[in-house]
């Protein structure tokens, strides 16, 4: 009996996908990527933005055509989708089997078995099931892996449904993390990514408090021991911590300081600040002012020499005036941000911004999306020329074609920034899948970076 499952969304979604993949696998089912073999089939939805909606709904659809010319028994649906729309998807969906809200994942077995007491569990998200140490997450990559710090968030930005979705804030115990953190980096994983809804709040609802700096520390201690992969300089080098999903008014100085203090910790800061008009910040309930940014982010940059700062922004929020517009295009032109993503306001009834007055045009919203994109394309490029020349680890991670590879190094976070293109040559005694190399870096694109193994 074979299971297949189809994860869509951000890595929090991965890593729930993982977990229920664990779980089936210690109650014997086989794990298969091929969904014309499988007996169930499982889709991970998400539901944050419409085309997070749309895509979820035609990979259900699609999925479903196995029931009449596959193997395929029994379809669920599991994760935001349900948990965001309830009874109207289900209705809508009549091809689904079994619907577990965000909240049943634990239930996941019983699921894929039919023996739930209903084929639509949608609890409260303040319950969603934590993974701790009973079960075994079945990874994506043999070498990096997502581990999650936190569920849910207790922020209360207008244009966001992840406080319905996921609950308020919940930070897992630190010995449970070291100790998961510590099962991966014995399996040969090379870079632990840290991902929460707010990673930088960590700990603030635990009793006593923890923080953010403290669990680094922690993660620090148990991966500087064992055999790893040569670096950069002929020295044994660390498996790699990275963190992703920080907020601004969460990332003290404490942060900043361990970070610049650990080498391993990857100078890396994925702070989305949404925009940086103030009277826009204002309506999206973000409580910080363009100056608190630019504040932070010279801060980060004075005190740690090689920060990388990644963020994403909104355009086309309700109320967003041409004047705010340039205002935010200003100020992405003046801090020359490492990576930046954009998005284009998504909304829908069940946001507090959907009743907010002057809603921008979609053509308008496209409009700017493509003007920031455009400049952030200029900066990239121009960041990246300093790299040229330079030699850099990077973290191997696919064969391409013969003599040539790709990865990423500590810079370069998986599927939202660029990649290293690695050449090879006769002379070089090869390189492996998911260890470290020293390149060379010889050219330089606007998101992507070439070299040659050294």
């Amino acid at each position: 009996m074979k299971v297949n499952l189809v994860s869509l969304g951000c890595a929090r979604n991965l890593v729930d996908s993982e977990v229920m993949l664990g779980r089936l696998k210690d109650a014997g089912w086989s794990i298969t990527d091929d969904p014309a073999g499988a007996s169930i089939i499982i889709i991970n939805t998400c539901s944050f933005i419409e085309s997070a909606v749309n895509e979820s709904i035609d990979t259900i659809l699609e999925l479903a055509k196995y029931k009449q010319n596959g193997t395929c028994r029994r379809l669920i649906v599991t994760g935001c989708l349900p948990q965001r729309f309830g009874e109207e998807i289900v209705h809508s969906l009549p091809e689904v089997d079994a619907f577990l809200g965000t909240g049943a994942f634990n239930m996941i077995v019983e699921a894929v078995q039919g023996s739930l007491t209903s084929d639509c569990l949608l609890p409260d998200p303040d319950l969603l099931y934590f993974h701790e140490q009973d079960t075994q997450r079945v990874k994506s990559a043999s070498h990096m892996a997502y581990l999650k710090i936190a569920e849910g968030c207790s922020k209360h930005c207008t244009y966001c449904i992840i406080p319905k979705l996921r609950g308020t804030q919940r930070s897992r115990l630190p010995i449970d993390i070291v100790a998961e953190a510590r099962d991966m980096i014995s399996s040969g994983v090379k870079e632990l990514i840290l991902v929460a809804q707010d990673t930088t709040s960590y700990g603030k609802d635990l009793r006593p408090t923890i923080d953010l700096s403290q669990l680094l520390t922690d993660l620090f201690n148990i991966t500087t021991s064992g055999d790893f992969c040569q670096g950069v300089a002929g020295r044994k080098d660390n498996v790699w911590i990275r963190v992703l999903y920080g907020h601004p008014e969460s990332i003290d100085n404490s942060v900043i300081n361990t970070v610049a203090e650990h080498r391993n910790i990857c100078s890396y800061f994925d702070i989305p600040i949404q925009h940086a008009s103030n009277q826009v910040l204002k309506r999206m309930g973000r409580s910080y002012s363009r100056s608190d940014l630019r504040t932070l982010i010279h801060k980060i940059r004075s005190r740690v020499a090689d920060a990388v700062i990644r963020t994403t922004i909104i355009v086309g929020f309700p109320g967003e005036t041409d004047k705010d517009f340039e205002a935010l295009l200003s100020f992405v032109k003046d801090l020359r941000f490492d990576h930046l993503g954009v998005f284009i306001y998504s909304d829908f009834k069940d946001i507090p911004s959907h009743n907010l007055s002057g809603h921008v045009p979609q053509d308008v919203a496209k409009m700017r999306h493509d003007r920031i994109m455009s400049a952030q394309a200029e900066i990239s490029s121009e960041n990246n020329r300093k790299y040229a020349g330079k030699l850099v680890k990077v973290l191997v991670e696919e064969a391409l074609e013969e003599n040539l590879f790709s990865g990423r190094t500590a810079f370069q976070a998986p599927d939202v920034d660029g990649i290293t293109y690695i050449k090879t040559n006769k002379l070089h005694p090869g390189i492996k899948i998911g260890c470290f190399t020293d390149v060379r870096i010889t050219d330089t694109l606007e998101y992507d970076l070439v070299g040659e193994a050294v």
